[in-house]
């Protein structure tokens, strides 16, 4: 009778709400209860997730998010949302999640301003001012009834997940006709230095999609804010770039910053390969082959070489003693230092200076010198062994002669 009562109830608020009448319910778990028997796989999968949400490990029914203010009224006009239409979904989430006294109670670091980011974003913004059906709210991106932690695997959030989550509606051609938005951002991405990263080699380091565009309050990065975007993670490129004098010229000129040489999703791997080639397709668009600044990325790629050849040859001369049974180990082991100058030489690209480039590799060109003198010093020991060595077999090898004819005479002596 009860459960009779209820959906009777749960009917008239979703058909008329305006006739719908004040039906209590004892408890969230008779919601649950209920649902599990219903046929209609739409009322009866969501109690069947709720029981691994994040929600229900805190001990939030499902009154706390449908009911109003954790009552049992199931009246629309007491705050009852049976089935929240989309523009209600971001504030029926704040109730809780915009409260910062309430959610300290579970998690204290969680920011509670995801409502008002939501509302700021390119999604946001399109509900509001357009109604649009087809943006994304919170339960489109938090499975709505089997919301995990997003350190969970299994969450749709998950660093791993958050690609195919939001390549979900960005590829979808159908979905984004008519929004003037491109559908090849997870292929690219998925192609880029960034994807192999994380979904090849598993770093979960690398960044996805909102890493770049944000959160809840997702939007393409501004022209002007490429520079800042990237250089989160890249800030030895950022500083350096910044004493370029691109930055002012690319904002006078409203170009994108980074993503004019690097692309935005199709990123790949920097070489001295890429230097030459991209320089090639992106710097003649300003420069002339034959004007200084044009002839830079050559010039830095010349030095980088150089760098590339000093140590590998270094690295050549050490192991080919070390082969020969001289202890060398530790000025191997010195010499992998000059990584970090590799780095930094490379990084230092970004300044557009020739000379900058040169400064930095110097450091790597003296600890790959300092590496063959080590390497010399361990040949010449080698020989001097050898040459030793030699001496002393001859020396034996005389006195073993001098000993038998010694021998021999005395043996003749004895005879006579």
């Amino acid at each position: 009778m009860r459960r009779g009562l209820w959906l009777c109830a749960l009917a008239m608020s979703l058909v008329a709400p305006s006739m719908a009448l004040a039906q209590t319910l004892p408890t969230s778990e008779a919601c649950v209860d209920c649902h599990l028997e219903l046929e209609d796989e739409r009322l009866s999968e969501p109690a069947q997730a709720y029981d691994t949400d994040v929600h229900a490990e805190t001990g939030l029914g499902c009154l706390a998010c449908h009911g109003s203010g954790g009552g049992d009224d199931l009246s629309p006009a007491a705050g009852f949302l049976a089935a929240p239409q989309r523009r209600q979904i971001a504030d029926m989430c704040g109730r809780c999640h915009s409260d910062a006294e309430y959610m300290r109670q579970f998690n204290p670091s969680l920011r509670v301003d995801q409502v008002t980011e939501y509302w700021t974003s390119g999604h946001g913004r399109r509900l509001r001012d357009s109604d649009d059906p087809g943006v994304p709210t919170c339960v489109d991106c938090h499975n709505a009834h089997d919301i995990r932690r997003s350190s969970d695997p299994e969450a749709s959030v998950y660093s791993r997940n958050v690609v195919s989550l939001c390549g979900s509606c960005h590829s979808d051609g159908s979905r984004m006709a008519g929004r003037n938005i491109k559908t090849d951002q997870a292929e690219k991405y998925a192609s880029s230095v960034h994807g192999r990263m994380l979904l090849e080699q598993g770093d979960l380091s690398a960044p996805v999609c909102n890493d770049c565009h944000g959160n809840h309050g997702a939007a393409p990065p501004g022209l002007s804010s490429v520079r800042n975007v990237c250089g989160q993670c890249h800030t030895v490129m950022a500083e350096y770039f910044d004493q370029s004098g691109h930055p002012e010229i690319f904002e006078e000129e409203d170009l994108p910053g980074c993503a004019l040489c690097h692309g935005y999703h199709a990123i790949e791997p920097a070489s001295e390969a890429t230097l030459r080639e991209r320089s090639g397709q992106v710097c003649t668009n300003c420069h002339a082959p034959s004007d200084p600044a044009g002839q830079a990325f050559p010039g830095m790629a010349e030095v980088l070489d150089s760098l590339e050849a000093e140590v590998e040859a270094s690295r050549r001369a050490l192991e080919d003693v070390h082969r020969r049974g001289m202890e060398v180990s530790q000025a191997l082991f010195e010499l992998e230092d000059v990584n970090i100058v590799w780095t930094r030489a490379r990084s230092a690209i970004h300044t557009f200076q020739v000379e900058a480039v040169r400064e930095e590799a110097q450091a790597g060109l003296e600890m790959a010198a300092l590496a063959e003198g080590r390497a010399s010093e361990a040949l010449d020991q080698y020989h001097f062994r050898r040459i030793g060595l030699a001496l002393s077999s001859l020396i034996i090898v005389l006195l073993i002669v001098s000993l038998l004819l010694k021998v021999r005479e005395l043996e003749r002596a004895e005879e006579s």
